[in-house]
């Protein structure tokens, strides 16, 4: 058909481009991550004050995140996607100039102000492109840019680290792999500029026919959702709204426990059971699960859009991925404890595709752009709560282990709410459709 020509035309020319604009900025998130092991002896810091700075980030992010969004439904992604990637990748190749944990905390923050609004913002750009029917794959494409920045950003961030000592005058090679990688960053914000188009009728490599249509049939859809709520401030006080950020918030809990912790637990392999890795090796091993969960996280979100159901699709991975963390540092052997991390990693990024699919069911225009923002930037308060719970409970009992159960307990949550949250909806939808009948 000819529709869904236009559509894989539109997912070929967007999703790369898109997906590399999320690669780097997972990438610029979470290199704190490997920096630690050298930047906390040399700031200072303990895991405790780790966990607080790299959580400082989401405590910028959730302020500016629904005007954030709201400002892109008003002004167009192109112009503000391109802001919010210029700005944070200023602001993440600063980190190599700070001195102290002050400075650590201050730069944190700033980097998540200026990076509000990027991944909901992408979210709700996708909602003018594709079809109810495909969004579940299109967002776990783009989202593979987070698994892959651990492939492919673990091992690159790892050997600027190693070898970066004394390059460009820094002292210290985390100094370097910060400066560094923000750059890319700036340059494809500039990029975009000039080659991401606002909506179908924007673009210039799509028919006018063929833009028109698509957008014809994506406004049928959202019209055709009842019942649902358009408004801001009707978006911002929906109970259903609030549901789907409680979900969000256990999923990403484990998301940014992994993100930020694993190479510390990888890394703690030597003194627990005698391995000896380089940090270039921990690095490759720490992109294992991410590997392994981006092709299980294509295939469950195919699936998902094949049978139309989506809770249960972000329940059962929620409350499998729990049940491996809860175990895995009990185990005796790195491999079995890397078996059930990868287990962990395919429940989170399993889930987090769908859950994406259920805020339309109900959202359209502002309302979506208000509410998406909403979900993510609660949701993403786990990012803060996550490293430093984990780290402040690394610091009371010498291990990660009770870390790991927090994760496990906030998955499960998710995927209860996410059930309760699919009876509700269900109820709505019958309730009004009999109304108008």
């Amino acid at each position: 058909m000819r529709g869904d020509r236009t559509v894989r035309r539109a997912m070929w020319r967007l999703l790369p481009l898109l997906g590399l604009c999320y690669l780097l900025n997972y990438v610029d998130r979470v290199n704190v991550g490997f920096a630690a092991t050298t930047m906390n002896p040399d700031l200072g810091l303990s895991a405790t004050a780790y966990g607080l700075g790299a959580g400082l980030f989401f405590i910028g992010y959730f302020f500016f995140e629904v005007p954030s969004n709201v400002i892109l439904h008003k002004v167009g992604a192109r112009l503000w996607i391109a802001r919010i990637m210029i700005t944070w990748g200023l602001v993440a190749s600063a980190t190599a100039f700070v001195t102290g944990p002050l400075g650590f905390y201050i730069v944190r923050f700033v980097l998540g102000f200026a990076e509000a609004g990027f991944f909901p913002g992408i979210i709700l750009y996708l909602t003018y492109w594709f079809p109810r029917v495909v969004r579940a794959k299109v967002v776990a494409l783009f989202f593979l840019a987070v698994p892959l920045s651990s492939v492919i950003g673990a091992p690159i961030s790892t050997l600027l680290i190693q070898y970066g000592d004394g390059a460009l005058g820094f002292e210290a090679g985390w100094r370097f792999m910060f400066f560094v990688e923000g750059i890319p960053t700036v340059l494809l914000g500039v990029a975009l500029l000039f080659l991401l188009p606002d909506r179908p009728s924007k673009a210039r490599w799509l028919d006018p026919a063929e833009a028109a249509a698509l957008e014809a049939r994506i406004a049928a859809e959202d019209e055709a959702q009842v019942p649902h709520t358009t408004g801001l401030r009707a978006a911002l006080t929906d109970g259903r709204v609030l549901a789907l950020a409680v979900v969000y918030f256990g999923i990403v809990f484990g998301l940014y426990v992994l993100g930020f912790f694993l190479p510390q637990v990888i890394a703690g392999f030597a003194e627990q059971f005698g391995t000896d890795l380089s940090l270039v090796q921990e690095g490759l091993v720490t992109a294992i699960p991410y590997a392994v969960a981006s092709v299980v996280m294509v295939l469950w979100s195919r699936h998902s859009d094949a049978t139309g159901e989506r809770h249960w699709h972000v329940a059962l991975p929620a409350f499998v991925g729990a049940a491996a963390i809860a175990v895995a540092l009990l185990l005796n052997s790195p491999f079995l404890v890397m078996a059930a991390v990868t287990v962990t990693a395919c429940g989170v990024f399993a889930a987090i595709p769908v859950i994406w699919q259920i805020p339309p069911r109900f959202l359209t225009g502002v309302g979506a752009a208000a509410g998406i923002a909403l979900i993510n930037s609660f949701g993403n308060l786990s990012g803060f709560a996550g490293p430093y719970l984990t780290g402040w409970l690394r610091d009371l009992t010498g291990a990660f282990q009770t870390g790991m159960l927090a994760v496990a307990f906030f998955m499960v949550l998710s995927g209860i709410v996410v059930l309760a949250l699919s009876r509700s909806l269900r109820h709505a939808e019958r309730t009004t459709t009999t109304g108008a009948s």
